[in-house]
């Protein structure tokens, strides 16, 4: 038995579909991450209109609005950490149904069917997925939290002593703060989206690789070629020449 279980991890066609899938995941985070600090993308784009939302913020005493903003935000990050939750406990689940689902799923493997064994693996990576947007979609969460404590510190429009360029500097620090808790929300997203791709895995290996390509296309083009980016980036521009 443990000779077969490492040979199951040893085959070399499970450890490129691995190697494939990670390597479109974790390629694809660095590379967003590199080019949104050196081109114009969605990220870039809606750090800056963060940054006007929080210079607005300062030059007005009424701020329910901003904080119902922030709080829908907040809520948009706890729905994706309860759902994780619920998948994950979906998933321990599916451990007592592994030979009814082997049975119903060796219809559509197209190479040798999946084992007890490599149908457990398979639940426990994605549990392990699961569990990482979880941590990710919480941390988003408590930066909203923090985002909301500097909104609500924030100095008053018509408070006095306070310069120009600390209220510049306060609204980059609000803003660099909902920033990164827009980031890790798009990493818990985008581990829902590749998990999406491993459970392709389930009907077999190139069916796992296809989807982590698709994916990677279907992220790049909606940060960096979607209508929407370009729309916002058209909205930026005007909003730079009318001030």
């Amino acid at each position: 038995m443990e000779k077969h279980s490492i040979s199951l991890l040893l085959n070399p066609l499970d450890i490129a579909t691995l190697f494939v899938f990670f390597a479109c995941w974790w390629g694809y985070a660095f590379y967003a991450q590199y080019n949104s600090k050196r081109r114009s993308c969605l990220v870039s784009v809606l750090h800056q209109f963060r940054l006007a939302w929080m210079s607005r913020l300062l030059r007005r005493d009424n701020r329910i609005a901003d904080a119902s903003v922030m709080a829908n935000l907040e809520r948009s990050s706890l729905f994706f950490a309860s759902s994780s939750l619920l998948i994950i406990a979906g998933l321990f689940t599916a451990f007592n149904y592994s030979e009814k689902a082997l049975g119903i799923l060796s219809d559509f493997y197209l190479l040798s069917p999946m084992s007890q064994q490599e149908w457990e693996l398979k639940i426990i990576v994605l549990v392990v997925i699961f569990s990482y947007a979880f941590f990710t979609f919480t941390w988003s969460v408590r930066q909203y939290n923090f985002c909301s404590v500097l909104v609500g510190s924030a100095p008053l429009a018509t408070e006095r002593g306070i310069e120009d360029s600390e209220r510049e500097l306060y609204a980059m620090h609000m803003a660099q703060i909902c920033s990164l808790a827009a980031n890790q929300f798009n990493y818990g997203l985008r581990a829902f989206y590749f998990a999406m791709a491993f459970c392709g895995w389930f009907l077999g290996p190139y069916f796992c690789m296809a989807a982590s390509l698709m994916v990677v296309a279907v992220l790049y083009r909606r940060e960096f070629r979607s209508k929407t980016f370009k729309t916002l980036s058209r909205g930026l521009v005007m909003k730079s020449h009318a001030s």
